[in-house]
């Protein structure tokens, strides 16, 4: 569903910001480039830059102050306030007032970056144009008594300005003179800007497009791994919006999830406690609901789809993909009221429980084979 906004909503001064710094970054900085090329601090610069900025938002923003994952000393607190400050993505108050509001009402017309509205609109597009009236912040009372989160909501814009923009400029003409202020601004300052501000938006967007929902469809969310790697862990957006409160995103061991491994470390040396987890079990719960959703969906499409062929060997097939899946339902009945009377599980049945599912899964592909032969 495609969205339109008039123009007199145009929020001037973000979308002159927005639009300034892609150009900045598309066309200043590569003329830069070529007349003066790069060195190894100039590249340093900016992946230090990328990667506290973009932590920060992480870590900080989304991880430990919107969904209070974790709690963090104040050194923690600080550094990512100030760093993710330097990312222009508003202050620490407002980014979580918006995404608390995206979860509540993900995919309806409450959700500030609703998808439903369409790519642009949930990328950027949101930013672009004025919300009338203004949300209230009403979902934000914990952090509204946080002093260092108040600091910086006061004075969000020009710690960005200096701390993002003209620090690193500074220490460019520390090393190189002009030459290496004014590339270090192009580079480490507006470019990196744009990189993490896009790949922070492609969240919003692309994660709620394409990818895969292994653990619900009930929402737009989906899984990216290669989101993943451009958010240092984030695109793991399905198992997020159904485990919110979670610490990691990417929850599995093969998953690349960095700003979970940085709060481990962190809870490690003392700067990180209590760190909220979901239980396997109710993670491995979510995922064998939805597989036994999808498959029974996709059954009754080939079904439906291969109602006139007399085949036999389909018709066994058949019979043995709804034995499977009955035994599958009553091990999910078994495994919620196991759940729910606080019963440890034990890891032969939980490997029983997986192995039933792909058992499942492996004898919908033969019937999706057959029905092509």
């Amino acid at each position: 569903m495609s969205f339109r906004i008039p123009f007199h909503r145009v929020n001037w001064i973000t979308s002159t910001f927005l639009i300034g710094t892609l150009l900045v970054a598309l066309i200043g900085t590569p003329i830069y480039l070529w007349n003066y090329g790069i060195d190894a601090f100039q590249i340093g610069l900016f992946l230090f830059y990328v990667a506290a900025t973009a932590m920060s938002i992480t870590l900080g923003y989304h991880r430990l102050f919107s969904h209070l994952a974790f709690k963090a000393r104040w050194p923690v607190k600080l550094a990512t306030l100030v760093f993710g400050a330097c990312a222009f993505e508003n202050s620490c108050l407002d980014w979580c007032a918006d995404h608390r509001r995206h979860h509540k009402h993900v995919d309806h017309d409450e959700d500030p970056y609703d998808i439903s509205k369409g790519f642009f609109w949930a990328h950027m597009g949101w930013l672009i144009f004025k919300i009338a009236p203004e949300h209230p912040l009403d979902n934000v009372n914990d952090l509204l008594k946080d002093k260092l989160v108040m600091w910086q909501h006061k004075w969000v814009h020009l710690i960005a300005v200096i701390a993002g923009l003209l620090f690193p400029a500074f220490l460019g003409f520390l090393w190189n003179g002009a030459e290496g202020a004014l590339g270090a601004f192009l580079i480490a300052g507006v470019t990196r800007v744009v990189v993490v501000q896009h790949s922070t938006f492609f969240i919003n967007s692309l994660c709620h497009t394409i990818g895969r929902q292994p653990y619900s469809t009930s929402h737009s969310a989906r899984d990216s791994a290669v989101m993943a790697v451009l958010t240092f862990g984030e695109g793991y957006h399905n198992y997020h919006h159904e485990f919110q409160h979670d610490y990691r995103n990417g929850v599995k061991p093969w998953n690349y999830d960095p700003t979970k491994w940085a709060i481990w470390l962190l809870s490690k040396v003392g700067l990180a406690s209590d760190l909220r987890r979901v239980p396997e079990a109710k993670i491995l719960l979510a995922e064998m609901g939805e597989a036994r959703r999808q498959a029974a969906q996709r059954l009754e499409m080939e079904q439906a789809r291969q109602a006139a062929e007399a085949c036999p060997l389909h018709e066994r097939a058949t019979a043995m993909l709804h034995t499977l899946s009955d035994r599958l339902v009553e091990n999910y009945h078994e495994l919620e009221q196991a759940i729910a009377d606080k019963v440890e599980l034990s890891r032969k049945k939980v490997e029983q429980w997986k192995s039933d599912t792909r058992a499942l899964m492996d004898h919908l592909n033969y019937l999706r084979q057959l029905g092509a032969s």
